[in-house]
């Protein structure tokens, strides 16, 4: 035979292409088809998933559940106690299907849920309240308070504990690392410095707390505080990270608006003043901290009580003090976080309770004269 000529070698070479064309296709092609199998097995597998989900766990179960969502909950914790009951099969689909049916203003209190009742049920369960185990008695914790006031005005008053018996169990040491273990996202070390009075202080957050027994323990009252507290604040986790910031400057300083302000509008120019002060390098000067500081209630404060030294003074320190003053309701927690944006660095309260803010100095002694006098 003899040399094959340049057509015959061309008409090879495309049957040969030919053929590896067919191939890729047929690899494309068998490609194609697997993934559509996935595909369609992951969304049957997801759609089964949801579907299950938005189901009861077991519609025969007559066994009941009791769930208790504290006070100040918000969406997110709540779905996420109710999974981790058993109560509903995905906290995340449930959070979900709740935004969509736009459902809101969940109640709290102590709940027998069962396995075999419906998203529905549940939620228009949490809407209303209703509450299967009434409370024996409540215990109303105001804003604005310290630890301190709390066990004389409130614990002692309401319970079979003396303020001492209070006082020593959110001091005790070996109890404050456990609760640390329980709470490592809000109790960090800074409650332990050196300078901190109470290590609770502005922790206990300020609500209306529903006790079930005739003798609550100690640490029920006090991890019910610290479980509203925790509600308040985790929300705001993520902002705080951005600030470069920790639980226990945002409770410091909400504690300073708290003693400060009378309404929301003051909360958030307070925090403007304070704000203004600290970028300025220049103490906050407010008398509550003077007042913590001397361990005792005035109703006025002397020349002589702004020289007092201490820590806690921000007449004599820069910056916040070490730590919260009292306890802040979630309008001054939410004001650290959304102040208003004003250029006042001064700011004074009338005799009745009016608070009058400057820019300058000479402003704020124009207001000193004009509205408190001499």
């Amino acid at each position: 035979m003899g040399k094959p000529s340049k057509k015959e070698i061309m008409f090879e070479r495309m049957k040969e292409k030919k053929k590896e064309v067919r191939v890729v296709r047929r690899i494309v092609l068998i490609v194609a088809l697997i993934l559509v199998i996935i595909i369609g097995i992951a969304g049957f597998k997801t759609y089964s998933y949801v579907t299950d989900a938005l189901e009861p766990v077991d519609a025969d179960s007559e066994k009941v559940i009791t769930v208790e969502v504290p006070i100040g909950s918000s969406l997110d914790s709540i779905a996420a106690l109710l999974e981790e009951n058993n109560v509903i099969e995905d906290a995340r689909i449930y959070k979900y299907y709740v935004k969509f049916k736009n459902e809101s203003e969940f109640q709290a209190g102590t709940y027998d849920l069962v396995q075999s009742m419906t998203l529905d049920e549940i939620t228009e369960s949490l809407k209303t309240g209703k509450v299967y185990h009434e409370p024996l008695f409540t215990i109303n914790v105001p804003e604005g308070l310290t630890v301190e006031e709390i066990a004389e005005n409130v614990i002692a008053k309401k319970t079979s504990y003396t303020a001492e018996e209070f006082l020593k169990q959110i001091d005790d040491p070996a109890y404050i690392e456990e609760l640390m273990v329980k709470y490592p996202d809000l109790l960090t070390d800074e409650i332990r410095g050196d300078n901190i009075r109470h290590p609770l202080e502005g922790y206990l957050f300020p609500a209306t707390y529903p006790m079930y027994e005739e003798e609550p323990s100690l640490t029920l009252i006090i991890e019910q505080m610290l479980n509203a507290t925790q509600s308040n604040v985790v929300p705001y986790q993520g902002v705080l990270e951005e600030l470069e910031k920790s639980p226990h400057w945002l409770l410091t300083f909400a504690s300073l608006l708290e003693e400060e302000a009378t309404a929301q509008s003051d909360r958030q120019t307070i925090a403007s003043v304070f704000y203004n002060r600290l970028e300025d390098d220049m103490p906050l000067q407010t008398d509550p901290t003077v007042i913590y500081a001397m361990g005792k209630h005035k109703e006025r404060l002397f020349n002589k009580d702004y020289e007092f030294e201490h820590p806690y003074s921000t007449y004599q320190n820069k910056g916040l003090p070490p730590g919260p003053i009292a306890n802040a309701g979630g309008s001054s927690i939410q004001a650290v976080l959304d102040p208003a944006k004003t250029d006042y660095l001064y700011f004074l309260a009338d005799k009745e309770g009016k608070n009058h803010f400057a820019k300058t100095y000479e402003e704020h002694l124009k207001n000193r004269d004009e509205y408190i006098g001499e």
